[in-house]
């Protein structure tokens, strides 16, 4: 607001006592000061408002107007309640530093002032920006390419004096109205947004408040959020409101920056579906280029799903395209499985662990939805059908884990595990079903614990011994157990190749 628009509050009744000709300098907040100097705690912009207690002498009102010039304060209201009246060598003073000066009069408390002045500022400011916002939205629902995020954020800052940020759950900073102060981890905020038990949320130190973009449809751990200084709790309803505003451009800036619905991935999505159905490499490579991938360049391929209900699998697809290690990678879904295919550089190939590595930052987000990945070899694009396979092997092995977050990388397969990776799911099920079927039906009745047994027989390799001592049984208890599973399956133990076929059935189940 303009200073001329306090002569114009009819509840204030201020009067202008110097600098009728600055009436156009802007204020952007009010304070109430009587320190000799306070210029160490202005920014400029302000209307000052004092008591005169700070003065003892003629010479106290050259030191106070002169730090108030300094720090660049928009106009000072004054009122000496003792003297009752504005003494001339303040009103010279003004003068002398081209600071207007208000006569408050002597019935209106300054905290009439002050809320008047604030609530003008708020509702103006609210109106504002909230104007500008919306155009920036439309902009933004049209489908423009627009400016992005910073301008509006610029701007919150600049007018509202609102130093803000947009970041990731990974502590990605996406965009701000500042650089993001040394003293702020991103990282630490973003562990704060992953598990504030409800949001807004008010982070006392460094004094932030933290935001949410799209609470009501998309998780956290796959969503944007907004940082704020200041406490929200002591804002008034117009800025609460201006927050809900930014919360929306942001939403749908969010929603720009996925691209299932574009071009691009409406072509990765056929290019995993061709990969799946074993297409020919006339097929793929030209689909690969047009994705916008290098046919001579290496990849990893990287199979993904969430266990339960928290993370959708559209949000787990976006989710990988934040922090999968290099260039966005193109992925795609197979029902409730994420796929996708990594560039990788030469010497660069520890997907796996980078992986795990931040999923374990968003471990907190995934509390109501573990997650489970398998991570293939480096392959080159000729090889794409084979490292897929490897990487949906893997993490179907990570989902039979227990932990909230498991990454199963291409180094834990054993040989046959690679082998077994490209037999069709059917006929895995029925070569296990016809192994240990019989024997677990007859645990069920029996109580006879048969799988264990064998299980531990062919770890510790055939040795009665070790077997009985690790089951805590006698060996002949182990005998009788082994034969009784060579009776309901057919099967002799004491042959290389009937022995691996359980081996192999036990880790398929």
């Amino acid at each position: 607001m303009r200073l001329r628009t306090l002569l114009d509050m009819p509840d204030l009744r201020l009067e202008i006592v110097t600098g009728d000709d600055q009436l156009d300098r802007v204020i952007r907040w009010v304070v109430t000061t009587d320190m000799l100097d306070p210029s160490r705690y202005l920014s400029g912009r302000e209307l000052v408002l004092s008591g005169l207690v700070w003065r003892s002498n003629p010479e106290d009102s050259e030191i106070f107007v002169q730090g108030l010039a300094k720090a660049g304060v928009s106009a000072l209201a004054a009122w000496d309640a003792d003297a009752g009246t504005i003494p001339d060598d303040l009103v010279e003073a003004c003068r002398r530093h081209r600071l207007p000066l208000f006569r408050v009069p002597e019935d209106v408390a300054f905290a009439t002032v002050t809320e008047e002045v604030v609530r003008h500022l708020s509702t103006a400011r609210a109106a504002d920006l909230t104007a500008v916002l919306d155009r920036h939205r439309r902009l933004v629902a049209g489908a423009t390419e627009g400016a992005g995020l910073g301008p509006v954020l610029e701007l919150v800052g600049r007018d509202l004096g609102m130093r803000c940020w947009v970041l990731t759950p990974t502590g990605r900073v996406v965009a701000g109205s500042h650089p993001l102060p040394a003293g702020i981890d991103p990282a630490g905020v973003a562990r704060v947004f992953l598990t504030a038990p409800r949001l807004p949320h008010r982070l006392r130190s460094p004094g932030l408040s933290i935001f949410p973009v799209a609470a009501d449809t998309t998780s956290r751990v796959a969503d944007w959020f907004i940082v704020c200084e200041g406490d929200w709790e002591e804002w008034p309803a117009e800025r609460r409101a201006l927050t809900g505003e930014l919360a929306a451009i942001v939403a749908l800036e969010r929603v720009r920056s996925d691209d299932r619905l574009s071009v691009e991935g409406r072509l990765a999505q056929e290019l995993i579906r061709l990969i799946v159905a074993a297409a020919g490499t006339d097929e793929i490579l030209p689909r690969l280029e047009l994705s916008g991938l290098d046919v001579l360049s290496s990849f990893v391929a990287v199979a993904a799903t969430a266990r339960g209900t928290g993370l959708r699998p559209g949000e787990l697809r976006t989710l990988l395209g934040e922090i999968l290690p290099g260039p966005r990678p193109v992925a795609g879904l197979l029902d409730e499985e994420v796929i996708a295919l990594l560039p990788v550089a030469e010497g660069e190939h520890d997907v796996a662990r980078d992986l795990h590595r931040v999923l374990q930052t968003l471990a907190p987000g995934l509390a109501d939805s573990g997650l489970a990945a398998g991570v293939s070899d480096v392959v080159a694009a000729g090889e794409l059908r084979g490292a897929v396979e490897e990487a949906r092997y893997a993490r179907r092995l990570a989902a039979g884990r227990t932990d909230p977050v498991c990454v199963v990388g291409h180094d834990e397969l054993a040989t046959h595990v690679l082998l077994l990776a490209s037999v069709p799911d059917d006929v895995r099920h029925m070569f296990r079903v016809r192994l240990l079927d019989p024997l677990r039906k007859y645990d069920e009745v029996h109580k006879a614990d048969l799988i264990r047994t064998l299980e531990t027989f062919l770890q510790n390799s055939g040795s009665w011994t070790r077997c009985a001592e690790q089951l805590h049984l006698h060996v002949n208890s182990v005998r009788y157990r082994i034969q009784r599973i060579e009776e309901l399956t057919g099967r002799n133990l004491s042959r290389l190749e009937d022995r691996v076929d359980f081996f192999l059935a036990l880790r398929l189940g």
